[in-house]
């Protein structure tokens, strides 16, 4: 036998499957890609190539380059959130890994609402912990009674995604509050993934609640991915109690050694490069899917994030009505990738407004 009995329970992601497959297509109407449909900010990749001519190019400490963490902490700590110091990851993902190895013993348990993004799970169990998930349909709220019957004595973190992928929720201030209150009753360690907390559509982004001003035992995730179009380049950080940050920095050593050395660079650029504009956009994407497909699905309007997760028809198989639209040539994500349930779809709006009304068009002939 070649490989672990701990990757063997681990499954190909669903959402990478459907992008292989669109991939292959000639002029596929692809709204499931989970990344902006712009580029990189010229400034931003302007400064990053300056940097590789400069010879900017070996590894650096593993925690960032200080100007860089320096940075970012500063912004966090205006948005008031609690936090001693800041680690740069690649990006959110290679974060969470971090911060499970740091923080979660085998045998323990992660809360995490249902729906989800798909890499909580495998990442929870690649370290020996074990997820456990709390149901926020029909609204994807946080309901107390919920995350209470979920917990039991194994209980470590809780994990919450606000806006939410792939639901597009923004968790409001009370539904944070009580999260906190749970957490700090039971002395639960928090981790707020906030990697799309720039696309806020109903209010004003910076009026955005984050658990991390609630709550001192928060680890706040976020990166430079989404906001400017940056997945490619891998860059994220971690914000939170001087201790974890401390032995997250040892585990990167061993685990990415550190982060790609001019794209920490260009991050100093972005951070100062307003993406309003793009954010604009992207609530009139939001509005022109939703105002679409409202009359023919069950489906909660999304506030943030560039997901809409309607209720497929008749409320079962996922994957069927995925089949259904792949032989139109529309490329979405079954919902059971990010479910226990089998009953919704995760649609991108992630994608021009032509593509939108073609797949608008082929969602109504489907319903």
């Amino acid at each position: 036998m070649l490989l672990s009995d701990r990757v063997r329970q681990v499954r190909p992601s669903g959402v990478r499957k459907i992008f292989d497959l669109a991939q292959k297509v000639k002029n596929p109407i692809n709204l499931s890609i989970g990344e902006p449909d712009f580029d990189i900010p010229d400034a931003v990749k302007d400064e990053g190539i300056d940097w590789i001519r400069k010879g900017f190019n070996k590894y650096t400490p593993s925690g960032g380059i200080p100007e860089l963490r320096e940075k970012v902490l500063a912004g966090l700590k205006g948005k008031g959130i609690i936090c001693d110091d800041v680690i740069i990851t690649a990006g959110v993902t290679g974060g969470l890994l971090l911060a499970l190895m740091t923080t979660l013993n085998p045998g323990e348990e992660v809360l995490i609402p249902d729906p989800y993004f798909v890499l909580y799970e495998y990442q929870v169990a690649l370290l020996g912990g074990r997820s456990v998930f709390f149901n926020t349909y029909p609204d994807f709220t946080l309901r107390e009674e919920e995350l209470r019957r979920a917990i039991t004595d194994k209980t470590r973190i809780i994990l919450i995604n606000s806006p939410n992928n792939p639901t597009g929720m923004v968790n409001s201030r009370e539904e944070l509050e009580m999260v906190a209150r749970v957490a700090r009753e039971k002395d639960l360690i928090v981790y707020s993934d906030d990697i799309y907390d720039r696309f806020i559509f109903d209010e004003d982004a910076g009026q955005k609640p984050y658990l991390g001003q609630i709550y001192e035992k928060t680890l706040t995730f976020g990166g430079f991915s989404k906001t400017w179009g940056m997945t490619g380049w891998r860059l994220g950080y971690v914000a939170g109690p001087s201790e974890v940050i401390e032995c997250m920095v040892t585990m990167q050593q061993y685990a990415f050694s550190s982060v790609t050395s001019f794209a920490q660079k260009a991050a100093l650029v972005a951070l100062d490069h307003t993406m309003d504009e793009m954010i604009d956009g992207y609530r009139k994407k939001r509005d022109l899917i939703y105002e679409g497909i409202k009359d023919k699905y069950n489906v909660v309007k999304p506030k943030g994030a560039f997901f809409i997760f309607p209720e497929v028809p008749g409320g079962k198989d996922s994957m069927a009505f995925v089949e259904r639209a792949l032989e139109n040539n529309l490329f979405i994500i079954p919902g059971s990738v990010f479910s226990s349930r089998d009953s919704h779809v995760r649609i991108s709006f992630a994608a021009t407004e032509e593509t939108l009304l073609k797949g608008i068009d082929v969602l109504r002939k489907l319903a």
